[in-house]
């Protein structure tokens, strides 16, 4: 039979490293707990980010191509004014990209070929709009080339990047391990029963103080530790099916439905291309009636409304009135305009992206600082409960001699 001093230093030495793993491996938990949700919280940001620029994309293709319907139904004042929109919102794409390229290195090699793919785009909208000035055929061609590359080449690698984000988004944010959390201090606990029925079996005693007070120690740290873990992973399912779902449902309507606008202009540039372009345009209607927010289906269908008549008279081979409803000509018919309407959709949408976006990051920033205290806590009590045990089995230990 082992003699007692050996046995209270071995279970000493035991009992100390069983609390002192425990502290450590319940803090590493919470810790990465705590940079899970950072992740998570710059992930969201980065795929914001790649939707908007994905939908301002478009949005720059759907003013290339409403620019080159104008021709002379709006004065040259109100066409500066659009030049001076597609500038802006082209330059607003490239500054996005190089923003992107910094917040997330892993997108880097995807966001510089983008960047060469947008600037070959704006290349060939330049020549096209050149010769849509002086009156050259050839200009139109140069403007559907423009946008089927658009298409070809740089929306796959945007939809590569918004399924990569989504993806690390959403592994990000199912960081939280409550269970891992009950598991380790399951097991801490076992060891000191485990040590409290080999004191009490030696010694004729059932309770150790000190043994008692680690155990409880550790129970209640668990219990806390593994409540605000839930907690917080069922606050990531909500934002994950709530705010994150709705900021990616409603950045891939606003994508779809700057789309839409552009095949329309480019049905009315290319004469006689309707079906070519009408089918397009209902794929996309399709996407974001599915997905539409309801006030976004609300400014969705009055430029709907707006469309049906352009594809009404553009199949009646009357384009001049098409054309007027198209770019907001003051003598549209029934004062219809679909640009002005268009763009209170692209605003309604774009604001529902942003607004659920911030909401996501915010939440998920403010909640993990608790993780954080509670890390440092759980290791400071795991060093408390040690000297707890080291006292309790000293206390027999002098018992003994």
């Amino acid at each position: 039979m082992e003699n007692t001093p050996t046995l209270l230093n071995r279970l000493q030495v035991i009992g100390m490293a069983a609390v002192l793993l425990f502290g450590l491996a319940s803090g590493l938990v919470q810790f990465l707990s705590y940079q899970s949700d950072g992740r998570a919280a710059d992930d969201t940001e980065q795929l914001v980010r790649v939707q908007e620029i994905q939908s301002n994309l478009l949005r720059v293709d759907a003013i290339a191509t409403n620019l080159a319907v104008s021709g002379g139904n709006l004065d040259p004042a109100e066409i500066a004014s659009r030049d001076e929109e597609y500038d802006q919102a082209l330059d607003d794409v490239l500054g996005e990209i190089a923003s992107a390229a910094e917040a997330q290195p892993a997108d880097e090699k995807a966001l510089a070929a983008l960047n060469v793919a947008v600037n070959d785009y704006a290349t060939a909208i330049a020549e096209a709009r050149a010769n849509l000035r002086q009156g050259y055929p050839v200009g139109k061609e140069y403007l559907s080339g423009a946008s089927a590359n658009l298409r070809a080449d740089a929306l796959p690698i945007l939809t590569n990047l918004v399924d990569a984000n989504t993806e690390r988004a959403e592994d990000s944010m199912g960081g939280q391990h409550p269970i891992w959390l009950l598991l380790i201090g399951l097991a801490s606990v076992a060891v000191l029963v485990w040590i409290s029925i080999l004191l009490a079996g030696r010694f004729r005693r059932y309770v150790n103080v000190g043994i008692a007070v680690a155990m409880i120690v550790v129970v209640v740290t668990t219990i806390v530790a593994a409540i605000a873990a839930w907690r917080a992973d069922s606050q990531n399912d909500d934002l994950l099916a709530g705010e994150l779902r709705m900021a990616v449902d409603q950045a891939a309507v606003r994508t779809a439905g700057n789309d839409a606008k552009a095949n329309e202009s480019l049905r009315l540039v290319n004469r006689g291309s309707g079906p070519r372009y009408e089918d397009p345009w209902i794929a996309a209607a399709e996407i974001v009636e599915e997905k539409g927010d309801r006030i976004v289906l609300d400014e969705w269908r009055s430029y709907a409304n707006a469309h049906a008549s352009i594809v009404k008279y553009d199949d009646e081979d009357r384009r001049g009135p098409a054309i007027q409803i198209a770019t907001g000509a003051e003598n549209a018919p029934g004062g219809q305009n679909s640009t002005a309407a268009f763009d209170a959709f692209d605003g309604v949408v774009k604001g529902l992206v942003q607004e659920n976006g911030a909401t996501v990051s915010e939440e998920l920033r403010a909640g993990r600082s608790l993780a954080l205290v509670g890390s440092l806590l759980t290791v400071l009590l795991g060093c408390a409960s040690a000297i707890a045990v080291a006292r309790g089995i000293g206390a027999r230990r002098k018992e003994y001699a």
